[in-house]
């Protein structure tokens, strides 16, 4: 069986720019895509429209939001299967049961005005933190400088391999027939000259080798499934969630994990993909290391 596209609207610009990336990522990968709409209709039933159906008003309107979206759907991809469905339930809590079984889940980002349009909504925050999936959060504005076709940034971290969100970027890149850019960032610590005194060159250098040499461990692992996606790399001094979002312009999505550790695992995603789900330019794909068993 395989899993849908899953994208949440909810009336809202950032929905409609989600539905319309998901719905494209549903007919590139040959998947269904369902629709879904989060609705706690039922706190409102003391509410009719002006044309009185029997229904609460707020259940009409859902039911023709999501109708709507079907139709887009339609309209733009003939060929992608596509369901809807109206879930009165919590958003969260719908969305991240929907992640159980959903190959990808799409949202859009929430925002109004100039400087509020960088600000992330509550509800994509939540699920992106607690989803069983991948789930890509898209912008609700248009990139400044144009994506290339095709490119894929994703962020290597810590890990001793490949790490999922490495993997589910590669994958992306080679179904995009496009680049994979993997970038490590590293920093020098101030001390850092004291702990190396007998290394050739200096501290900063030794740093960066560090940086390349792990970088290399991971690629030379995710190069061997011989996947197809062009492969560049990119070793970068400076704040991880900084050089993610720099790297991440003109790129047509951007890749991080989030570990499952803790007594609050996946509830908590951290600074770097704090900082990048708000300021990056292109869509961010946020990927789970450790996925729930179906």
């Amino acid at each position: 069986m395989r899993f849908p596209v899953v994208v949440a609207v909810d009336g809202s610009e950032g929905s409609l720019r989600a539905l319309d990336w998901a719905a494209a990522e549903a007919a590139r990968s040959r998947l269904p895509l369902r629709v879904v709409h989060a609705s706690l209709w039922e706190r409102y039933e003391a509410v009719r429209p002006a044309f009185d159906t029997g229904r609460p008003a707020e259940q009409v309107l859902a039911e023709h939001l999501v109708a709507s979206a079907r139709e887009r759907v339609e309209r733009l991809h003939a060929e992608v299967k596509v369901t809807a469905d109206v879930r009165p339930e919590e958003p969260v809590h719908a969305l991240v049961r929907e992640s159980h079984e959903a190959a990808l889940l799409v949202l859009g980002s929430r925002g109004r005005g100039r400087i509020a349009g960088m600000l992330l909504g509550s509800v994509s925050l939540a699920v992106a933190g607690r989803s069983h999936c991948p789930v890509v959060v898209v912008p609700t504005a248009a990139p400044d400088v144009p994506s290339k076709p095709g490119r894929v940034v994703v962020g290597i971290g810590d890990t001793a391999g490949p790490s999922a969100a490495a993997r589910f970027a590669r994958d992306q890149a080679a179904s995009r027939h496009g680049e994979l850019i993997a970038v490590r960032a590293w920093r020098c610590p101030a001390h850092g000259a004291a702990e190396h005194p007998l290394l050739s060159g200096s501290a900063v250098s030794a740093h960066r080798q560090e940086a390349a040499d792990h970088l290399e461990e991971v690629l030379a692992v995710l190069e061997r499934s011989g996947s197809g996606a062009d492969i560049h790399r990119s070793v970068v001094q400076g704040p991880a969630h900084q050089v993610l979002i720099e790297e991440a312009e003109g790129a047509e999505l951007l890749v991080v994990g989030v570990r499952r550790t803790g007594a609050h695992a996946g509830s908590h995603l951290g600074r770097v993909n704090h900082a990048v789900l708000h300021y990056a330019s292109c869509p961010v794909a946020v990927v789970p290391d450790s996925p729930v068993p179906r």
